[in-house]
């Protein structure tokens, strides 16, 4: 992962908000004859997810869909989710203000330039390896992993290694 974000400011993320096409997903869409949607995910998202729940990480999907690919998704993976939403930056504030959690220990996880607005309002924005280059100028941390390849973990485990040292640094 590109980053010029060190593991202090990681060890501090208390809420992580992820877009969700192109992000969950390769932002491929299968469309049945009957108009049913799918999509595919990476399955081990959902373990680094896990982790960093068990360490009191809040998680948010925030998405511009409203689709019940999407809500299916969310409740496996047990996540909060906002569909239909036109501004995903007044969505994180909301979030964040609900959660008490300053947007300097915000984390955006996006991919597209209607990311963008997002990006810019919280204190670590991230993109994803195959992000559109104008959503990328404006992350402080790109994966190596494309959206729907292990993007999601890849982030998770990012989080989850600074907090663990964090705490075992401590502990010394």
């Amino acid at each position: 992962m590109s980053s010029v974000v060190d593991d202090r400011a990681l060890a501090a993320v208390r809420l992580v908000v992820f877009d969700f096409d192109g992000v969950f997903t390769d932002n491929t869409v299968y469309v049945s004859q009957d108009g049913v949607e799918s999509v595919r995910c990476w399955r081990s998202d959902g373990l680094g997810l896990a982790r960093l729940k068990a360490l009191g990480v809040h998680l948010f999907i925030v998405s511009t869909e409203q689709n019940p690919v999407v809500t299916a998704r969310a409740n496996k993976l047990k996540l909060a989710c906002r569909q239909g939403v036109d501004d995903k930056a007044c969505a994180i504030r909301e979030i964040s203000a609900e959660l008490g959690v300053a947007l300097k220990h915000v984390m955006f996880v996006g991919n597209d330039i209607n990311d963008i607005p997002a990006l810019r309002s919280i204190g670590i924005p991230v993109v994803v390896a195959d992000a559109y280059p104008e959503a990328a100028q404006h992350a402080r941390l790109q994966t190596r992993k494309a959206g729907g390849y292990g993007a999601v973990r890849e982030v998770c485990d990012l989080i989850f290694e600074a907090r663990t040292n964090k705490k075992a640094d401590s502990l010394s």
